[in-house]
Formats: C-alpha cells, sequence, structure tokens
C-alpha cells in the first residue's frame, strides 16, 4: 500500500527506475553517437523519451546499426507515422515520418524521426524489418509520402481509385461521393 492507501509503486522505485532508464538511455545515445555520429541531424529527450532526427541518406544504416548493435538491439518496428507540418512556423521539409522502436532484450524505447519535402521520397526500411511494408505503405497511403525501394507501394487503406491522401492538411475537407448505399426507411 502506498501512502493515499492504494497499491503502487514507492517513490525510492520510480527513482531508481527513472536512473535506470536515464542511463539506459545515455548507452544508446552513446552508442549511436560512437557509430553513427555523423547521422544524427538532432538529439531531444523528453520525458525519458529519446527521440533522434536523421537525413533521410542515413536512415537504413542506422536503423541496421540499431537492429544489430547487441548493446542495443531494437528489434522491434512499433509503428511508422506520418506528421504534416504544414502549417507549423518552421514547416520545411513539410513531412516528418516518425519510426517508433522497441528492444524486447533490453525493455528499451527510441524514436526516430527523418524529414522530407513534398515528392522527396525516403528508403524502405522493409530490408531491416520486414514489418516496415505495411506501415510504409499506410503513411504513403494516407500522406503521400513515397518509400523508395519499397516491395510493394500501394494503397492500403482508401480504394485504389481514391484521389489525394486524406491525412495532409492540404486534404480538401468537403462532402464527397458516397461509397454505400442507404436502405429505404
Amino acid at each position: 500500500m502506498n501512502a493515499s492507501g492504494g497499491a503502487g509503486v514507492s517513490d525510492s522505485e520510480t527513482r531508481t527506475d527513472s536512473r535506470e532508464e536515464a542511463q539506459a538511455e545515455s548507452l544508446v545515445l552513446q552508442r549511436l553517437r560512437e557509430q553513427c555520429g555523423d547521422a544524427l541531424r538532432e538529439v531531444k529527450v523528453w520525458r525519458n523519451e529519446t527521440t533522434v532526427i536523421l537525413s533521410r541518406q542515413d536512415l537504413v544504416r542506422v536503423c541496421r546499426f540499431l537492429r544489430d548493435d547487441p548493446d542495443l538491439a531494437f528489434d522491434f518496428l512499433s509503428d511508422v507515422t506520418g506528421v504534416d507540418r504544414l502549417k507549423l512556423p518552421q514547416a520545411s521539409p513539410r513531412f516528418e515520418v516518425v519510426y517508433n522502436l522497441y528492444s524486447l532484450q533490453h525493455r528499451r524505447r527510441l524514436r526516430l524521426k527523418v524529414r522530407v519535402d513534398e515528392g522527396e521520397a525516403i528508403p524502405t526500411v522493409t530490408g531491416v524489418w520486414e514489418t516496415a511494408n505495411w506501415h510504409e505503405r499506410e503513411v504513403y497511403d494516407l500522406f503521400g509520402v513515397p518509400f523508395e525501394g519499397h516491395p510493394d507501394l500501394r494503397r492500403i487503406l482508401m480504394p485504389d481509385d481514391w484521389e489525394g491522401h486524406p491525412l495532409r492538411k492540404d486534404y480538401p475537407v468537403e462532402a464527397s461521393p458516397r461509397w454505400w448505399e442507404e436502405e429505404p426507411a
């Protein structure tokens, strides 16, 4: 029981966990700087979550290192998503593709970001994690960001004849034709 009468984590356990997370985070950044320092454009740490911004040219090399290094072993690509930065103050490059990685062995997370302009392709990471296949297709389908070298880059959620990419901030929000028929009352 904690001080409020409920079951919970004690302050000393929280401090220990925070220290362990900080040490793990510093190991990840240390190894990244040693092996891929030239690739790191920016590093942000907020609430024990590390985000590394890379150039698109360095993405595959860094991902392979993160997966293969036994001290890091980021063997699980949790997801890939996109961000349309169109209306942000510093909106260039326009798109941000976000890779959320997890190490099952070391129980730690890492977020990678790659920023690209309209029409600029990002190299696929399907050769590093096969699960990237559908994740990258989703980003392509909803944001229009192409992935160079992807084995099957086509729509995954929207119908094949759908026009545009619905999560872009410039996508027209207006009535669209119905894709269903209503039954008479």
